[in-house]
């Protein structure tokens, strides 16, 4: 190239030709530059100029591109593709080659790089071969976005593995991981290579490829995407591949990341498939790059003798002469030999850079040979761990975790956490939950690795096709709507504007979150107000956004529940494995599964997607809980209840049995712990054991409940102070006073010495202590409520049917008036159950949420039609109407005696059954009302078509033919024979009037008969069996779950008895008052003392540590049912099978040492042969015969020796006895041995 510069260009014609090269040039006055020589076109400078420049940079320097030097080909034929190319000399250097991949074509920095060398002779493939490059290579490339370095050229192996490139990339969902084939082949190796030269920058060159016979001269893989052409200097053959060494140094000393910016080397691997002898040199010259070498047994030439000489373990020079005369046969020169046998020695010196795989003998896919190669070459090399860290990146990527087990984390290198902190972040984001199991068990502290900024960038990865991604970019685009409307600007920083995926906040999280779980996840990922004032000081006049952008926490901070955190975000996006290892690990085990359960179910409604609907809802997270409580249960009833009421940390104070609520969690209801808890609650401070009869008597006879007649639970713990019981969870005893005592009331307790108090003052407060614990029991509660709710009924009866007065003045009574009264105190219950509430909502909220209780609109529904029938009663023309609306009102109230009776063990599940029917009897009514009204219009039709009443074509079209079902058929009506003679008429005017009935039409009327039996025949037998069966089916399945819907129902019910006040309407505006009274006075306390608890913090830690050994006792029952099971065992057999396997391919090595041992005897014995060959000829004379050798010894030696003739062995023990032939020189005289010659 530099002689190119000394020839004058000014000299030179149109149509001429280089006085170097000989091409012929062309003066091209729109690029001023020569055309077609590779003289006068420098390539170093072209290529420089594309590779460094910027988009921008390119397009003023875009004149001085050379043509022919970088363009792009379109492919044509079958395939039609696209590639680009550059063309560039031998002495290029390789940072220029990268910059153009990577920089101006736009390639992302590969994670992996492997160079397929040889194969170019194998013009027909063996199809295990090609199945590897298909099913190993070009699969293990893809996963990692891996690049495939190749000759680029349409023959041997390179044709088949572009055919495998291809159908992986049509086969593949991914644009951002792709497998990228690029070609370097040499410039005068391409056929048709002048259709390149008139490539422009921006029209691409059309080009054939062509199939061609083994020559000097093939087509270009229209498979490759990317192809880097390299002149070579004729006095400097093989420049190419010393180009292939050189790019591939380079790009090994590059670095790269899979989460973030580069940070590790590129892993680089040569695949050696047959090759013929000139490979060795490119061979070595890798290794000595320490690139590490896969070896494909089988494929033929010099991979063959490598794989034997490996497996031999030992050097014999004319063994390795041998094998390569008998594996190339043409090469006969001595000199070729000998170098090629120089250059084997060399490279077998690096056996640990050095893999054999074999696929027909070996079970292991190439991805898992790729990775141990670069592992055992980097052992080689370090043991520091972030020499280890592209390799782990490989096992991530590919989810090895048993080779990262084996070879990475066998406790050779001493990794750090700040080591796998990236590597984490990969495994996270890419679902691999082995991954994140085995680096919190390598050195991986949660607490330390996870911020608010990871967390949220954890967010960010979501896919786009997810559900979460849908909900996350909704509650973004409130946020910038609402953004909009303030006319404010955000904080700075916070929301820059995006072209492309938008980057979700912690904010919009938190909004997700709030859809599913409401108060459970209030206050997530907010910072915690120092002091009020400062909650005052950030508080704005409007627009709350602003303010809970405010509240956000930091992105350094460390979270303060880890394990939490990355459990939702896995359920979010329902990667359940990963989140049942987050659930395992973190704590508050059933409060978590619960929350858990809830999303999952509120997502399967959502997702629109079957497949993933049915996962979700295929979940066991209710069964977790369920599971981890029996275990506590089992172990601690005591423990198990305060587990169940106390306040969490994790889920914003919210308990195991709210969580349970908003996750709908019948089954978990349904255990037998919480349904003791609520016995226990249910019941109050008396003992649960109480008959109901005794109960009634002393609530007829509040006397009675200063005697023995009622038992209270525990007394003795109601004497001591409830504060401090709570100090320590020391004992059983205190454990019982955490769930029997009420620490707020102010009479278990009384200042002062307990002697020195009065006996006036003892019994002044055991008495009242009885009369409240008594009245305030939620099952006293309950009877004031049924009783009393009699009595309205009784009362609403008896003004209904003896006491209606006509309106005012004469009405209403007394009675009524107080009926309106009882209803009144109906309706201040209402409205405190609906927003005098301990929830921190809006009215609007609380008002939806009481509306979620059918119950609660049955109440609605039956206060409105009363207050619409007293309005009606009062105005006399509406009095009827008022008596009609207040009968209909009569029956709402009556039926929601249902509610009250749901309590009771029999009667509650009979009552979800009927529920469940009334369902199946809209399906029969839908279609009744087919039949029924095509078979009453065309009798109407049919028989009285002169009829023009509104009123008798409804009653004859629908309500006759309803009766027909239940047997009632006027047949005198019907059937023409059996009418009556009648004084009708055909007269509109007079049937109008009613003066007389119309005429039946009897034209017809077997019609009409035959109809009737069809309609019959449908309704009585075939739906009305059809309601029978339906009936039935519906019982067996709801059968066995009706004790589930009925505990889950008495829960609610015990619950909402538990927040009653504790007298009964009419009586209740009594409580309503002194509550009224108490709150303008201090802050109302809470009737939720039995179902929420607030523990002191060393009883709460030890109640979690408690709570997370009972859970791990419950993982390894698990694991324990799971290795016993028979797939487990399978397992177990087979991996014991694979392991005798290995043992017995450990024999492998040892006759390789034997091998080894005995050419070294072999040696040793033609040494002593030839050392007594030498005696035997010179002038030394001994006293007696040399010894013969024993018979055993030479046909051991005779079938060991696999290179000697079958007269060797003989004529070893003629020579050795000392009988040689006259004129023989002897054994050995003329030999040479190695060792001893050099």
């Amino acid at each position: 190239m530099q002689e190119s510069k000394e020839i004058p260009l000014g000299t030179l014609q149109p149509r001429t030709r280089c006085l170097r090269c000989g091409d012929v040039l062309e003066w091209s006055e729109e690029h001023s530059v020569l055309l077609g020589c590779s003289c006068c076109s420098t390539a170093d400078e072209t290529l420089e100029k594309v590779a460094r420049g910027l988009a921008s940079r390119m397009k003023r320097e875009r004149s001085h591109w050379a043509a022919g030097r970088v363009g792009d080909i379109d492919f044509t034929g079958s395939t039609k593709k696209r590639g680009k190319f550059v063309r560039v000399s031998s002495n290029t250097d390789p940072v220029l080659i990268y910059q153009m991949l990577t920089e101006e074509w736009g390639l992302a920095p590969p994670h992996l790089v492997v160079a397929l060398v040889g194969g170019d002779e194998l013009a027909q493939m063996k199809p295990w071969l090609r199945d590897t490059l298909r099913k190993g290579l070009v699969k293990a490339a893809q996963s990692t976005g891996a690049w495939i370095l190749t000759n680029g050229l349409r023959f041997g192996i390179t044709k088949h593995l572009g055919q495998a490139v291809r159908d992986h990339s049509l086969a593949s969902t991914s644009s951002k991981v792709r497998v990228v084939a690029i070609g370097i082949a040499p410039w005068n190796m391409i056929h048709n290579r002048e259709a390149l030269l008139t490539a422009k920058v921006d029209e691409p060159v059309a080009y054939k490829p062509q199939d061609l016979p083994h020559g000097s001269a093939y087509s270009l893989d229209s498979h490759h995407s990317h192809f880097v052409l390299v002149e070579e200097d004729p006095s400097r053959p093989g420049a190419t591949s010393e180009m292939r060494v050189k790019l591939l140094k380079h790009i090994s000393l590059q670095r790269t990341g899979y989460g973030g910016a580069g940070s590790f080397e590129i892993p680089v691997l040569c695949l050696l498939v047959h090759g013929e002898p000139r490979i060795l040199k490119r061979m070595y010259k890798g290794i000595g790059n320490s690139t590490p070498w896969l070896i494909l047994a089988g494929s033929g030439g010099v991979a063959d003798i490598l794989v034997t000489l490996m497996n031999r373990g030992c050097w014999n020079t004319d063994g390795v002469r041998e094998l390569l005369l008998d594996t190339f046969p043409n090469a006969h020169h001595s000199t070729d030999i000998s170098n090629w046998v120089k250059l084997i020695q060399k490279v077998l010196d690096h056996g640990h850079l050095l893999t054999v795989h074999d696929p027909q003998q070996e079970s292991s896919e190439l991805d898992t040979v790729i990775l141990k190669a670069l592992v055992k070459a980097c052992k080689s090399q370090s043991q520091e761990a972030q020499d280890f860290l592209d390799e782990l990146k490989l096992a991530v990527a590919w989810n090895r975790v048993d080779i990262a087990k084996s070879d990475i984390f066998n406790g050779d290198v001493e990794w750090k956490a700040d080591d796998l902190e990236e590597v984490m972040m990969d495994a996270l984001i890419n679902d691999k939950p082995d991954f994140v199991r085995l680096f919190v068990d390598n050195g991986v502290n949660l607490g330390e690795f996870l911020t608010y900024g990871r967390l949220q960038e954890l967010y960010w990865s979501v896919s786009e096709k997810s559900l979460l991604h849908n909900l996350l970019l909704k509650k973004y685009e409130e946020k910038q709507l609402l953004l909009g409307a303030a006319r404010t600007p955000g904080p700075p920083g916070s929301h820059p504007p995006e072209q492309g995926k938008p980057r979700f906040t912690l904010f919009e999280v938190a909004k997700v979150l709030k859809d599913f779980l409401h108060d459970s996840c209030k206050g997530f990922y907010q910072k915690i107000p120092t002091s009020s004032v400062r909650v005052l000081q950030e508080k704005p006049a409007k627009g709350r956004l602003f303010h809970s952008q405010k509240n956000l926490a930091e992105l350094e901070e460390r979270c303060e529940h880890p394990w939490r955190d990355l459990f939702l975000w896995a359920v979010l996006q329902n990667r359940q494995q990963m989140a049942n290892y987050f659930w395992a690990m973190g704590p508050e085990a059933v409060a978590a599964a619960l929350a858990g359960c809830k999303i999952l179910k509120e997502m399967a409604r959502l997702e629109s997607e079957a497949e993933s609907a049915r996962s979700m809802k295929e979940a066991k997270y209710e069964q977790f809980a369920l599971d981890v409580f029996g275990e506590c249960y089992s172990n601690s009833e005591d423990r198990a209840y305060a587990l169940l009421v106390r306040r969490t940390l994790c889920w914003s104070r919210s308990t195991v049995l709210n969580l349970a609520t908003e996750a709908d969690a019948k089954c978990f209801f349904a255990h037998d712990g919480v349904q003791a808890l609520l016995t226990k609650i249910w019941w109050g401070a008396m003992t649960t054991d109480t008959a109901i009869s005794k109960l009634v008597v002393t609530f007829f006879c509040p006397a009675l409940i200063w005697t023995n007649l009622i038992k209270f639970s525990d007394e003795e713990l109601d004497n001591r102070n409830g504060r401090e019981q709570l100090v320590e969870l020391d004992s059983l005893d205190t454990e019982k006073a955490l769930m029997l005592t009420d620490d707020d009331d102010p009479l278990d307790s009384a200042p002062g010495d307990p002697a020195a108090q009065s006996c006036a003052s003892v019994w002044w407060r055991f008495l009242l202590r009885r009369w409240r614990r008594f009245w305030s029991a939620p099952v006293t509660v309950f009877l004031g409520n049924v009783i009393m709710y009699f009595a309205f009924l009784c009362l609403f009866t008896y003004v209904l049917l003896l006491d209606f007065r006509p309106p005012p003045p004469a009405g209403p009574g007394p009675q009524e008036i107080i009926l309106y009264f009882w209803v009144f105190t109906f309706v201040l219950e209402e409205i405190r159950q609906s927003f005098f509430t301990d929830e921190e909502m809006n009215i609007l909220k609380k008002f939806k949420l009481y509306l979620e209780d059918n119950w609660n609109k049955c109440d609605m529904v039956a206060i409105l039609l009363f207050v619409v029938g007293v309005s009606c009663r009062m105005a006399s023309g509406t009095y009827e109407a008022g008596r009609t609306v207040l009968a209909i009102d009569f029956m709402v109230f009556t039926l929601r005696l249902i509610h009250i009776f749901a309590i009771h063990k029999q009667l509650g599940p009979k009552i979800i059954i009927v529920e469940r029917m009334m369902k199946d009897v809209f399906f029969f009514l839908f279609f009744l009302s087919v039949w029924l009204i095509a078979y009453g219009v065309a009798t109407q039709a049919l028989l009285h078509p002169n009829d023009p009443r509104i009123d008798w074509v409804f009653r004859r079209a629908l309500y006759r033919p309803y009766l027909h079902i239940f047997g009632q058929i006027p047949l005198e009506e019907i059937d023409a024979a059996r009418m009556p003679q009648i004084n009708c008429t055909n007269d509109s005017e007079e049937i109008m009037a009613g003066l007389r009935p119309p005429c039946p039409n009897v034209y017809a009327n077997w019609l009409v008969i035959l109809l009737l039996v069809i309609f019959l025949l449908v309704t009585n037998v075939l739906l009305l069996n059809l309601l029978i069966a339906m009936f039935s089916y519906t019982f067996q399945v709801v059968q066995g779950n009706t004790d589930i819907f009925w505990k889950f129902q008495r829960y609610n019910l015990i619950v909402e008895y538990h927040s009653r006040p504790a007298l009964a309407p009419p009586f209740i505006i009594i409580s309503h008052l002194s509550q009224i009274l108490l709150s303008l006075v201090k802050r109302p306390e809470s009737k939720q003392e039995h179902l929420e608890r607030e523990l002191p913090v060393g009883l709460d830690q030890r109640l979690i540590t408690w709570e997370t050994v009972q859970k791990e006792n419950y993982l390894a029952k698990l694991e324990r049912q799971h290795w016993e099971s028979s797939e487990e065992r399978l397992k177990s057999t087979s991996s014991k099978v694979q392991s005798l396997l290995r043992i017995v391919g450990g024999f492998k090595d040892q006759e390789k040492r034997l091998a080894s041992m005995e050419a070294q005897v072999r040696y040793c014995g033609e040494v002593l042969s030839w050392m007594a060959e030498c005696f035997a000829q010179s002038t030394l004379k001994c006293g007696k015969d040399a010894p013969k050798a024993p018979m055993s010894l030479t046909g051991c030696e005779a079938s060991g020796s696999k290179d000697a003739s079958p007269s060797q062995p003989e004529r070893e023990v003629k020579e050795e006895s000392g009988e040689v032939r006259p004129g023989h020189p002897g054994y050995g005289a003329n030999k040479k041995f190695p060792y001893i010659d050099e």
